[in-house]
C-alpha cells in the first residue's frame, strides 16, 4: 500500500504555458469555494491507461508504466502541493482477474483509502474498445457496492487512446458518441442509477491521449482530434463536477465493513416485544372472560 508524501508540485511547470494558465485558473476556482484539497480516485480494468493518466495529470513520470506490465500491483497515492492547494491522485490495480471482478483488489483499495475522502472518481476505459459486456456492468456494480451509488455523483468516465481512426470509415464524433452512450448505459444499469441519483445530469465523458504521439497545437498543448487541449479540458471537467454540489465519499470503517446484517433486525425488536405483550394480555383477557361466563353445575 504505497503512498508518497506530499511535495511541491513541480510537474505543473512542465506543461506548456497555455496549459499552466488554464490549470491555475481552475485550481483558483476551487480555492474560491474553499476546496483546498482534492483527492482523485482512478479505477478501471487493467491495461486501460490508468497509471499513464496519473502521470499525465501530475506532469511527472511518477508511477511506473511498462508495456509488459498492464497495471500497478497495489494502490499508490501521488500527492502534490502548489500555492496552498493539495492534489492527491490515487492509482489502483485493475479490477479484473481471470475474467472476473477482483473483489480482493477492491478490498485492498478500500483499506488503502481508510479515513480518506474521495472527491472525484475517474472511471477509466479505452475509446478503442468497441464493445461492452456483462463484465463491464459487474465492474460498475462492484464499485457501487464498495463506495455507494453516491460515488457516481462525483464520477467521470475517461476514455484513453483517443487519437485513433474509427473502424469502417465511421466519423470520429459518431464513434465517440456511440462508445460513450454504451458505457454510460452500463454505468446506469450497473449502479442502478435513477435521474435523481446523478442530480438529473449526465456523467461527463472525457477523452484523453497519454502517448507521445499525441498531436499538439501551436501552443505546444496536447490536443484531441477536434483540437481540444485534453489536459486542461479534463481538469475543467473535474472542477465542474466538484463545484456542482454533492459530497465527497468518506471511506471510514463503516463503509469498509459494510452494513451489519444484525443491525437491520434490531429496529424491529421493540415492535416484536409490544406485539408479544399485547398478545399475552389479549389471551389473558379471553381466559378471564371464559371463566366469568362459565355456568357451574348444581353440585359445584
Amino acid at each position: 500500500m504505497a503512498a508518497l508524501l506530499a511535495r511541491e508540485w513541480q510537474g505543473i511547470q512542465m506543461f506548456p504555458a497555455a496549459t499552466q494558465t488554464k490549470l491555475y485558473d481552475y485550481l483558483g476556482k476551487l480555492k474560491e469555494e474553499n476546496v483546498n484539497t482534492l483527492t482523485i480516485l482512478v479505477m478501471g480494468k487493467g491495461g486501460v491507461g490508468k497509471s499513464s493518466l496519473v502521470n499525465s495529470i501530475i506532469g511527472e513520470r511518477i508511477v511506473p508504466v511498462s508495456a509488459f506490465q498492464s497495471e500497478t500491483p497495489r494502490p499508490m497515492m501521488v500527492s502534490r502541493t502548489r500555492a496552498g492547494f493539495t492534489l492527491n491522485v490515487v492509482d489502483t490495480p485493475g479490477l479484473v482477474e481471470a475474467g472476473c471482478v477482483n473483489d480482493q483488489a477492491l478490498d485492498i483499495i478500500k483499506n488503502f483509502l481508510l479515513n480518506k475522502t474521495v472527491d472525484v472518481l475517474l472511471y477509466v476505459d479505452r475509446l478503442d474498445s468497441y464493445r461492452v459486456d456483462t463484465l463491464d456492468r459487474q465492474i460498475v456494480k462492484a464499485i457501487t457496492d464498495a463506495f455507494g451509488k453516491e460515488i457516481w455523483q462525483r464520477g467521470l468516465v475517461v476514455l484513453t487512446h483517443a487519437q485513433l481512426s474509427p473502424p469502417d470509415g465511421l466519423p470520429y464524433e459518431n464513434f465517440f458518441s456511440r462508445r460513450s452512450e454504451a458505457l454510460l448505459k452500463v454505468v446506469r444499469l450497473g449502479a442502478k442509477l435513477k435521474k435523481q441519483d446523478i442530480q438529473n445530469s449526465t456523467i461527463p465523458v472525457v477523452l484523453v491521449e497519454n502517448s507521445g504521439r499525441c498531436n499538439k497545437n501551436e501552443d505546444d498543448e496536447k490536443i484531441l482530434p477536434d483540437g481540444t487541449p485534453w489536459i486542461p479540458n479534463l481538469v475543467k471537467k473535474i472542477t465542474d463536477v466538484v463545484l456542482s454540489g454533492g459530497k465527497g465519499i468518506l471511506v471510514d470503517k463503516a463503509l469498509i465493513e459494510g452494513p451489519n446484517p444484525n443491525a437491520k433486525g434490531k429496529i424491529f425488536i421493540p415492535l416484536i416485544v409490544a406485539a408479544q405483550l399485547f398478545l399475552v394480555g389479549q389471551i389473558k383477557k379471553w381466559i378471564e372472560d371464559d371463566i366469568s361466563q362459565e355456568v357451574l353445575p348444581s353440585w359445584a
